[in-house]
């Protein structure tokens, strides 16, 4: 997607929720809210939409794409066609070879009802089953040359592997289009010297940042122990919140000079580093606020200043992806 008038990326919205009974504590009932939340998000400017085949906790697997698929049917075809809708497969151990991602390919399209514009592989083998990556990725790029799909894109690659896949599909003249990482004020590593965002811009590879609000860390107001969501959540805002002050202190100062939300900040330091932030909605209030983020940019110096704090507080930071490669 292009960004928008004043240069930067635009705002993707998440659905790694919808469906997610273990961390987000779905239940079907939301439905009708999450369904208003995606028409907000289109009327606002927010065609960017991110999904994968592993969303969705215990019964509800797939949910996400299922609900993405329902709703994106209803829109006017001229609108459905302005929205870029990409999904993720995610490489099991028994999705081998060049064709092992054939059939989860034909799964996911059907539940997002045709409309795919780009396939991402989730997570790279390289530190555990590195043998499995290339064919799986050859077998996306063929789906891409067949015209079943029109983008290919990766996710949870460091540099050096994404500069060899780069390559690998370069030479058989399939773009590669999209990188898409941990990125926020809570995970910065994709910014230092040498990371992926300097290789991204290298090679003209789309970088998206996943979780850029820190799983709702960075939109809490800084002070006593806020009230912790229940599971795993809670568990991470415990262990992280007083580390976290600083950090907090500096993007209300900001959110304050700019009449914005802490949820703008934190979205806003992703784009001016050349990511697309794809922010996790559930509610067409989140929606309006994603949306309202697109109004406004930081300063150099509010982003110099963000960068110092968020490379500098080195205790309070999100977990590492496990399958994220080097």
């Amino acid at each position: 997607m292009p960004p928008n008038a004043v240069g930067q990326p635009r705002i993707g919205v998440g659905t790694w929720a919808w469906g997610n009974q273990f961390l987000w504590g779905y239940t079907p009932d939301q439905d009708q809210a999450l369904e208003a939340c995606f028409q907000r998000a289109v009327e606002r400017g927010l065609h960017v939409f991110d999904t994968a085949d592993s969303y969705g906790t215990g019964r509800w697997n797939g949910r996400s794409e299922e609900l993405l698929g329902r709703f994106v049917a209803t829109l006017p075809v001229a609108v459905r066609n302005d929205l870029c809708v990409a999904t993720k497969l995610a490489p099991f151990p028994w999705r081998l070879g060049r064709r092992g991602f054939d059939r989860a390919l034909q799964a996911s399209q059907r539940r997002l009802q045709g409309k795919l514009d780009r396939v991402q592989l989730h997570w790279s083998t390289a530190r555990y089953a590195p043998w499995q990556e290339a064919p799986l990725l050859q077998g996306l790029a063929d789906q891409v040359q067949a015209g079943r799909v029109a983008e290919l894109g990766v996710s949870n690659l460091g540099p050096q592997r994404l500069r060899r896949i780069h390559n690998i599909l370069a030479e058989r003249g399939v773009p590669l289009r999209s990188l898409q990482v941990q990125l926020s004020l809570l995970a910065p590593e994709p910014i230092a010297p040498g990371g992926v965002v300097d290789v991204c811009r290298e090679l003209g590879v789309e970088l998206i940042a996943y979780s850029p609000l820190a799983l709702g860390l960075l939109t809490r107001p800084s002070g006593p122990d806020p009230h912790v969501p229940p599971g795993p959540r809670g568990l991470l805002f415990r262990r992280l919140w007083n580390d976290l002050q600083p950090l907090l202190q500096a993007i209300e100062a900001i959110a304050a000079a700019r009449n914005a939300s802490s949820a703008a900040v934190a979205m806003n330091w992703c784009r001016a580093h050349g990511a697309l932030p794809i922010v996790g909605l559930r509610s067409a209030a989140q929606a309006d606020r994603a949306a309202d983020a697109l109004t406004w940019q930081l300063t150099a110096k509010q982003r110099a200043e963000l960068d110092q704090l968020a490379l500098g507080t080195r205790r309070a930071r999100m977990p590492a992806n496990p399958f994220q490669s080097a």
